[in-house]
Order: C-alpha cells, then sequence, then structure tokens
C-alpha cells in the first residue's frame, strides 16, 4: 500500500511539472515612448512622450516553439500637443490586454511576438476637452524578447494602434515599450 502512495505521489509531482512547465505566471514593467500617429491637426505638432507600463504576464506553450503570452497591463501613454501659442502634455491612462503569440527562434530563449492589444481608458490627464476621448483603443503589436534566465526576461513591442484617440480627430495611438521582467 505505501509503494502505491509512493508511486501516485510521484506521478503527481510528475505531472505538476510538466504542467508548470507549460503555463508560467510572472511580472513586467517598463518604459514607454509613445506619441500620435495619422493626425493632422492644422498648426498643431505631436511630440513624443515618455511614460511607464507595468503589469502581469502568462504564458502558455502551446509547441516546443510557439507559446500564447497574454498579459493584464497598466500603461501611461499619450502625445505632446505644441502649437497654437500653448503646449498641451495628453496622458491617458489604459489597462491594456496584450495577446502576444511568441515563436522562439532560439531554445527557449530569444522569440519574436505579435498580437492584438485590447486597451481600456481609465485615466485622463490633460487640458484638452476629455468628453470626446474614446474609451476603447485597439492595436496590432509586435517584437522581441529574450530570456537572460529561465526567470528574468527582457522585451522590446512596438503597438500601432488602429482606433481613433479622440473621436473625429484621426489620430491614433503608436507605442514603443521596452520591459524587464520575471516568470515564476
Amino acid at each position: 500500500m505505501k509503494k502505491i502512495g509512493f508511486v501516485f505521489a510521484l506521478l503527481l509531482v510528475a505531472i505538476f511539472n510538466s504542467n508548470a512547465q507549460m503555463l508560467q505566471f510572472g511580472v513586467k514593467g517598463g518604459v514607454n515612448f509613445s506619441n500620435y500617429t495619422s493626425g493632422e491637426i492644422e498648426g498643431v505638432d505631436f511630440n513624443q512622450v515618455t511614460s511607464y507600463h507595468f503589469g502581469l504576464v502568462t504564458e502558455l506553450k502551446l509547441l516546443e516553439n510557439l507559446s500564447i503570452q497574454p498579459e493584464l497591463l497598466y500603461s501611461t501613454q499619450g502625445s505632446e500637443l505644441e502649437g497654437i501659442d500653448q503646449q498641451i502634455k495628453n496622458e491617458l491612462g489604459y489597462i491594456s490586454l496584450p495577446v502576444m503569440a511568441k515563436f522562439y527562434l532560439t531554445k527557449n530563449r530569444l522569440s519574436i511576438e505579435a498580437g492584438p492589444q485590447f486597451s481600456f481608458l481609465v485615466s485622463e490627464r490633460n487640458e484638452l476637452d476629455s468628453a470626446d476621448t474614446n474609451t476603447f483603443d485597439f492595436g496590432v503589436g509586435g517584437g522581441l524578447s529574450y530570456k537572460i534566465t529561465d526567470g528574468l526576461f527582457l522585451s522590446g513591442r512596438y503597438i500601432a494602434g488602429l482606433t481613433e484617440v479622440k473621436k473625429d480627430a484621426d489620430a491614433k495611438n503608436a507605442l514603443i515599450q521596452f520591459s524587464v521582467g520575471y516568470m515564476f
């Protein structure tokens, strides 16, 4: 009876270890360089804003070289609008849900990633009329990630917004993110 219990416990440990390698959780944070693209407002120039992001990361291994990485991030982005005798910083805070497909180019170290990002506006700090700001932002992203150790990783990503930041403004978010993170 003790042998059966020992074999059963050993089997549970093996199953847990194999599943733990297939599903990992972690945290990440870093710097954002954001701006508006495609927007043309007469007499106004868009300038880059430096801000931050942080949040939770999950990686689900599907195949040997393919994973899905959903994330839950708080991200600040926006643009500085310069012209018409004043400078306005339009800073938007989003809860972002990127879902990246990751393809590993080397043995579980260097990967390329691409996928959609769904963002929900939770705060706005500016001197513009905030009533016309869209509360949902959809974008697509792509980038590179490198695992320094089994836990520690670095990543760089570009997110191109596909929805207008403000109603009738033809300005979309553009975001470059550099992150450092740790998978448990």
